[in-house]
């Protein structure tokens, strides 16, 4: 008897805000904010490809398995990661997350395109070289 299994190339780039556009991720804070999104993605099988932003939004490109909605995972990381920034890193500090997000699908072949995009947001933002459809999530 053959062993049968599933094959999945799922791709998708998420982008979401603070509230109100707040600059609230500051450069002293930022890279724990990503590591507790790393973890939390990585605790729900998401493979994270790259994860970049400025003060006031996020983006991410994960793969990840089908076993999780979209709209799941972005609420369990944006819940996780709010708890551990008003509890570990800044705790008594206002900081919360819009309740929207944006998501993408990506092609195997645009991955590195994407990544780079996404670890160059301060640039990108500073040259005003921002992919505008990208950027979608309401100030």
């Amino acid at each position: 008897m053959r062993a049968s299994f599933s094959f999945t190339q799922l791709y998708v780039h998420y982008v979401w805000a603070t509230w109100d556009r707040l600059p609230i991720i500051t450069p002293d804070i930022q890279k724990e904010v990503y590591g507790a999104i790393i973890r939390e993605s990585e605790q729900l099988k998401y493979t994270v490809i790259a994860i970049g932003g400025i003060e006031d939004h996020i983006h991410l490109l994960t793969g990840f398995p089908p076993t999780i909605s979209i709209s799941e995972l972005i609420k369990q990381i944006k819940g996780s990661s709010s708890h551990f920034i008003t509890d570990e890193i800044k705790p008594g500090e206002f900081f919360k997350w819009q309740g929207s997000y944006g998501a993408f699908t990506v092609s195997h072949d645009a991955i590195d395109n994407i990544a780079n995009y996404i670890r160059k947001q301060p640039n990108h933002h500073s040259q005003k070289s921002i992919i505008s459809t990208w950027e979608l999530t309401p100030k």
